[in-house]
C-alpha cells in the first residue's frame, strides 16, 4: 500500500470519531479495537505470521528490531558518561526504562502477534454484542459513549505525544551540554558534535525519526490493550440490558428458554475472551506494572537527592505524575470491568418472575448468578489484579520509600 493510502488508514479513526462525536445519530462503522489495528498495519508494525509475508514487511520488522536493540545499548552506554552526576543518571534511567518498555512491548508481539489478532478478530465479530432483529436490546447509548470515550482518549494522547516529540526532539537546542535528544553514547565518541558533526547529525536524525516512530506504535498498542477490555466491559452491559429486558423480549415458555440459552452462551464467550486476553497480554500487563513502579520510585528518590533545585524536583514530579497516570488508568479500566461484570447477577435477578418460565429457566438465571458473583477482573499471575485498590497499595508502597529516605538523608 502506498504512502497515501497508509496515511488515510492511520487517520481514519480520527476521521470518524469526529463525524460520531458532531452527530448524535451516526454510529462507528467498527469498534475502536479494529481502528487501532489499522493503524499499527498502517505503520507496518502488526507483527502477525499474516502481515509478515507481504512484501518487505518481515524485512522491515527485523530492522525496526534492530533499531529499537541499537537505540536502547546506546543509550545504556551512556550512562557511563553520567557516573558522578546523580540528577543525569536518574534522567538516564528514566528514559532508560522507558524504551525498554517500548522494546519489551516489539520482542513480546513478535511471538504473541497472532494470538493478539485472534482476540482482536472476535472482538470485532462479535461487535456490538447485541442480538440482531426486532427483539434486539437498545444498545446504541452505551456503544456511542465508549467509542467516544475511546476517541477522545485517543485525541488527548496524540496531542500530549506531539508536544512531549517536539519538546525531546528539540531539547538539544535549550538543554545545555545535551548533544541528542537521548543522551547516548557511542564508540570513538562518535556522538560528539564538536568532533564528528556529521556522524552527529546521522544519529541525531536516527533518533528523532525512530523516537517519533516508535512511541507512535506505542501509543497505538496501548491504546488497542485499553479498548480490548473496555470491549469486554460494553458486552457485560449489553448483557445485563438483554438479561434486565428478557421476559418482555419472550414470549411463551420455548421462547424464553432458547433466549436463556443464547444469553449463557454468551455469558461464557465473555469470559472467555477475556481469560483469553489475560493470557495475551499477561507479560506486558506484568512489565507495565514493575515499570510504572520502578519510575515513580526513581522519581521520589531523585527528587529527595535534588530537593534543594526546584528545576529537578519539578523535572521529576513531571514523570511520576505521567507514571501514575499511565498507572491509573489501567487501574479505573480494570475497576470499570469488575464493577460492570457484578451487574449481570443483579440483571439476571430482576430478569426472575414466577409469573412466567420454567424449572429449567429458572435454574440456567441461578446458573448466570453464580458465575457472575466472581468479578471479571484484569490481572497477569502473579501480580495483582489492576484496580484503584492496588493502585492505592502501590501509592502507599512509594510513600514508604519516601519516608524511608527522608528519615536516612535527615
Amino acid at each position: 500500500m502506498d504512502l497515501r493510502g497508509n496515511l488515510n488508514r492511520f487517520l481514519i479513526f480520527y476521521f470518524d470519531g469526529w463525524k460520531v462525536f458532531w452527530d448524535p445519530h451516526l454510529e462507528s462503522r467498527h469498534s475502536p479495537v479494529y481502528f487501532w489495528r489499522e493503524q499499527m498495519k498502517a505503520m507496518c508494525l502488526y507483527t502477525t505470521s499474516e502481515e509478515r509475508l507481504l512484501p518487505y514487511r518481515s524485512v522491515w520488522h527485523t530492522l525496526v528490531i534492530i533499531q529499537a536493540s541499537v537505540l536502547f545499548g546506546s543509550m545504556c552506554y551512556g550512562v557511563t558518561e553520567s557516573i558522578g552526576d546523580s540528577v543525569q543518571i536518574g534522567r538516564d534511567l528514566a528514559f532508560i526504562i522507558g524504551i525498554f518498555f517500548i522494546v519489551f512491548k516489539m520482542y513480546y508481539f513478535i511471538w504473541y502477534g497472532d494470538s493478539l489478532d485472534e482476540v482482536v478478530d472476535d472482538l470485532e465479530a462479535f461487535h456490538p454484542w447485541a442480538q440482531k432483529g426486532p427483539n434486539t436490546v437498545d444498545y446504541r447509548t452505551g456503544k456511542r459513549w465508549y467509542f467516544l470515550m475511546a476517541f477522545v482518549i485517543s485525541t488527548s494522547w496524540a496531542f500530549f505525544l506531539c508536544i512531549f516529540l517536539l519538546l525531546l526532539i528539540t531539547s538539544p537546542m535549550w538543554v545545555q551540554h545535551q548533544n541528542l535528544p537521548l543522551h547516548a553514547a557511542f564508540p570513538f565518541q562518535w556522538h560528539d558534535r564538536s568532533k564528528h558533526p556529521i556522524i552527529h547529525a546521522v544519529f541525531y536524525l536516527f533518533q528523532s525519526y525512530f523516537g517519533v516512530y516508535a512511541l507512535t506504535w506505542l501509543l497505538c498498542m496501548e491504546g488497542l490493550s485499553v479498548s480490548a477490555y473496555v470491549e469486554v466491559t460494553f458486552a457485560t452491559e449489553v448483557l445485563c440490558l438483554e438479561l434486565r429486558t428478557l421476559n418482555r423480549r419472550c414470549n411463551g415458555i420455548e421462547q424464553l428458554r432458547i433466549e436463556m440459552n443464547r444469553l449463557i452462551r454468551f455469558h461464557q464467550k465473555i469470559v472467555e475472551i477475556l481469560d483469553r486476553l489475560n493470557s495475551v497480554f499477561h507479560g506486558t500487563l506484568i512489565m507495565q506494572m514493575c515499570v510504572n513502579f520502578s519510575l515513580v520510585s526513581l522519581s521520589v528518590l531523585e527528587a529527595m537527592e535534588a530537593r534543594k533545585d526546584p528545576k529537578v524536583v519539578a523535572q521529576f514530579a513531571v514523570l511520576m505524575l505521567l507514571a501514575l497516570g499511565h498507572l491509573s488508568m489501567w487501574s479505573y479500566f480494570g475497576d470499570l470491568l469488575s464493577h460492570s461484570s457484578l451487574k449481570i447477577s443483579e440483571a439476571a435477578y430482576e430478569a426472575y418472575d414466577p409469573a412466567k418460565g420454567s424449572k429449567e429457566v429458572y435454574r440456567d438465571l441461578c446458573l448466570i448468578i453464580r458465575r457472575a458473583q466472581e468479578p471479571l477482573i484484569m490481572r497477569a499471575s502473579p501480580f495483582p489484579s489492576f484496580n484503584f485498590i492496588n493502585y492505592a497499595a502501590i501509592l502507599n508502597q512509594c510513600y514508604g520509600i519516601l519516608t524511608f529516605l527522608l528519615k536516612t538523608v535527615d
